[in-house]
C-alpha cells in the first residue's frame, strides 16, 4: 500500500510518500510546497493545487491521508488553512484517490502509542519507523510522514480492514 501523508497548510504544505508492505516501511519521497506572502492568496492556492497533481503523479498513492482542520484562536488562518486544504483535497479527488483524515491525536497515539505526546517523541518514532538517517528539514513535512504512518495503522485503512476480515 502506498500512501500520501499530507500536512496542510498555506505557506508551507507538508507531503510524504511511504510504501507498506509486508509490515515495513519504504519511504518513496518527502518535501514541502511552499509559497510566498507577497503572492496574492489566490495565486497561492493555484500554486498548492497545481504542485500537489504533480506530488500525486510522481507518488502514485492507493491513497491519501491528511490532518482534520482543528481551529485555533486566530480564524483567519483557520480560514485560509481550510481553503488550501480544499484545493489538496479537489486535487485528490479528481485522481479518484480515497481520502482518510486524522486528527492530532490520532496521529500520535499511531506513531507513539500515546495520544498526548510530545512533538518531539512523534518525530523521533517516526524517524525510526522509516529509517531515516535524520528528520526532514521542516516540520510539516515531518508531520506529514507520521500522518501516512498513521493511516497504515488505523483501523479505517484498507490494510487495517483486510488483516481484520481474514482474523491475521
Amino acid at each position: 500500500m502506498v500512501v500520501l501523508g499530507i500536512d496542510p497548510g498555506y505557506a508551507i504544505v507538508g507531503y510524504g510518500g511511504i510504501e507498506f508492505f509486508n509490515n515495513k516501511y519504504h519511504v518513496l519521497g518527502y518535501g514541502a510546497i511552499e509559497t510566498s506572502a507577497e503572492t496574492p492568496f489566490n495565486i497561492r492556492l493555484e500554486e498548492i493545487f497545481n504542485e500537489m497533481c504533480g506530488v500525486i503523479d510522481r507518488c502514485k498513492p492507493d491513497a491519501v491521508a491528511i490532518e482534520k482542520l482543528y481551529f485555533q484562536n486566530n480564524q483567519k488562518t483557520a480560514i485560509d488553512v481550510a481553503q488550501a486544504r480544499g484545493v489538496i483535497l479537489l486535487a485528490a479527488q479528481l485522481k479518484r484517490l480515497p481520502i482518510y483524515e486524522y486528527t492530532p491525536l490520532q496521529v500520535k497515539s499511531a506513531v507513539t502509542g500515546y495520544g498526548k505526546a510530545k512533538k518531539e517523541q512523534v518525530m523521533e518514532m517516526t524517524k525510526r519507523l522509516l529509517k531515516l538517517k535524520e528528520m526532514p528539514r521542516l516540520d510539516d513535512t515531518a508531520d506529514a510522514l507520521a500522518i501516512a504512518i498513521c493511516h497504515t495503522q488505523s483501523n479505517a485503512s484498507p490494510l487495517r480492514q483486510f488483516i481484520t476480515s481474514k482474523g491475521i
